[in-house]
């Protein structure tokens, strides 16, 4: 702000015109003394050689004066401005009174020569109006003492017919027309300083405004990570008994019940999702892994994952096109994408169909999502790619979602390089293609089921976790599947029960109490015990927290986990060590 005000006080107009005198007086010196060197050559003869050489002599040493005084003004800061350009007005006026001393060679010189050195005499005031930028201190103080002696030596001349008079009349209207644009020339400079100060503020304005929406735009992800981390905890929970429940003998009625509420807890866990993709791509975590994607399998399995959603709305959900086509990009992240579109054409759906088709295009694989939805207006086409942003649901109908799947997707589509077009008309539906590169493989890539649910066996694993209902819910649900689970809450107590005996897996929560974190207890028990195998288990989904676990090379679940999740990851882990990169846990968890 300092810097600022200091910019704007250099702009004043008094500032900004000893800048501009500065300029000038490197340019005009040698113009100046070789016309006023051609005045003495045209009246060598006529005039003593004295006086031509005096008055040269005083010209040279006035503009060298100029150059020296006018070229520091600018950056004498210890002198006010008010006196600086009184000084700058005394320099004119000592330069203005030598050059109106030739006008003593006029009585001496023919007519014509005169009228040549009258003309001199009059470029040079005339220049005077852009060389003090119109300033009319300055300016008056060299056309007065300049162009009124020689009005009065050719009025006081009668010249041929008359003439002197008539030309001390005409050099007064030009010294008139001068001043006009002397003072044109001085506002258009105050002009431009204040359209100039106004950019000033202008920036100002704006760069406080940036700050403000980077901060709020902080404070909106610390929000959205503190309160998913705070949700996540009890929703961990609860999906860690709820999934213990239904591994146990119940009878029907009480089985439909858990059942009821997996699926209750599911969709609650997929709204807490969106918020994590949506912190995770803006903390760059997300790492893009190309490779050969085989688009009909792809699609096919997708839409049959989706199509009971559609059907359950009385809606056809179609896959259409030239299936056979491969492209080149991250499946997981492509899955995330396309996943998104359609379940979005579904719930924005009400009658008719959806399809999902794929042709060849120039320049790539052309995959369009189709539905005979609402459309989207015109004015409203940008907005739904904000986040929070729902058409047509002011009631805010939780089974629409968060109103983040469209950010996501674009955010994702900028992530993998690929363009996206969307055109809909409001009443009969949406059209939104996405252009992929594609790939021309040897041999299609297998697609690759994924594992069944296996036991983990009387498998050792250490829980630590800073909440007892999430150390007993793990507790329960791995006893669950046969596992022998000691817990902690904390470094010490996890080090303590290590020494005693070495556990097979480590799971740890990321944020622990007393400043302790899970990435810190891992490095200590593996200090204890080379190579254990460990995961994080976190419901905070702040930006630095991800690329903490990124960094440390431990793989990030996050809370509430599914059970198959939990136990794949348990299953990798033990079986290839620690996972870098998070373009598969993204996937995974969402």
């Amino acid at each position: 702000m300092a810097a600022e005000r200091e910019t704007a006080e250099a702009l004043s107009l008094p500032h900004e015109l000893l800048r501009h005198y500065a300029r000038q007086v490197r340019r005009v010196p040698l113009p100046v003394f070789i016309g006023a060197a051609l005045v003495a050559a045209m009246a060598w003869h006529q005039v003593p050689t004295f006086w031509l050489a005096s008055w040269l002599a005083l010209v040279a040493c006035v503009l060298a004066l100029r150059w020296v005084v006018l070229g520091r003004l600018p950056g004498m800061n210890q002198i006010a401005v008010e006196r600086r350009l009184l000084i700058a007005a005394g320099l004119s006026l000592l330069n203005g009174v030598v050059h109106g001393l030739c006008v003593a060679f006029l009585p001496y010189m023919s007519e014509l020569q005169r009228s040549v050195q009258t003309l001199f005499l009059l470029g040079l005031c005339a220049g005077a109006v852009a060389t003090t930028a119109g300033y009319m201190p300055v300016f008056m103080a060299y056309m007065l003492p300049t162009l009124a002696p020689l009005c009065v030596m050719w009025a006081s001349s009668p010249g041929d017919r008359g003439s002197g008079p008539t030309t001390a009349v005409l050099i007064a209207l030009f010294a008139l027309v001068l001043l006009a644009l002397a003072r044109d020339a001085c506002r258009l400079l105050a002009s431009s300083l204040e359209i100039r100060l106004q950019q000033i503020d202008l920036n100002r304005r704006l760069r406080l405004a940036l700050d403000e929406a980077e901060a709020a735009s902080r404070s909106k992800t610390r929000f959205l990570a503190s309160a998913s981390h705070d949700l996540r905890q009890p929703m961990h929970t609860l999906t860690l008994f709820a999934a213990a429940l239904t591994m146990r003998p119940l009878d029907p009625p009480t089985k439909q019940i858990a059942l009821h509420m997996n699926t209750a807890l599911q969709a609650l866990a997929s709204q807490l999702d969106a918020l994590l993709d949506m912190s995770r791509l803006d903390a760059g975590v997300v790492q893009v892994r190309s490779a050969d994607v085989a688009l009909g399998q792809f699609l096919r399995r997708l839409c049959d994952e989706l199509a009971p959603g559609a059907h359950r709305k009385g809606l056809a959900l179609h896959l259409a096109g030239e299936l056979d086509l491969h492209c080149q990009t991250d499946s997981l992240l492509l899955e995330r994408v396309v996943r998104n579109l359609v379940d979005n054409a579904i719930k924005y759906t009400s009658a008719g169909s959806v399809t999902v088709r794929m042709a060849a295009a120039e320049g790539g694989v052309e995959l369009r999502v189709i539905d005979t939805g609402c459309g989207i207006p015109p004015d409203e086409q940008a907005r739904v790619f904000e986040e929070f942003y729902q058409l047509n649901n002011p009631e805010r109908d939780r089974t629409r979602g968060l109103g983040l799947g469209l950010s996501i997707v674009q955010r994702l589509v900028a992530l993998l390089g690929l363009r996206m077009t969307l055109r809909s008309t409001a009443g009969e539906g949406t059209e939104i293609t996405l252009v992929l590169p594609q790939a021309q493989p040897d041999e299609p890539a297998p697609t690759q089921a994924p594992a069944p649910m296996q036991a983990l066996g009387s498998l050792r694993v250490l829980v630590v976790d800073d909440e007892e209902s999430v150390r007993e819910g793990m507790r329960t649900l791995l006893e669950a599947h046969g596992c022998r689970v000691t817990l902690a809450s904390g470094q010490g107590e996890a080090l303590e029960l290590a020494r005693g005996q070495r556990p097979q897996i480590v799971l740890a929560d990321l944020r622990l109490r007393g400043g302790e974190d899970g990435i810190t207890v891992i490095r200590a028990l593996r200090a204890l015990h080379p190579g254990l195998p460990a995961l994080l288990v976190s419901g905070d989904t702040a930006p630095q927290q991800m690329r903490a676990a990124q960094d440390a090379g431990v793989r990030l679940l996050h809370k509430p986990v599914q059970v198959e999740l939990l136990t794949r990851a348990i299953r990798d882990e033990l079986d290839s060590g620690r996972e870098h990169g998070s373009a598969g846990a993204f996937a995974a968890a969402g």
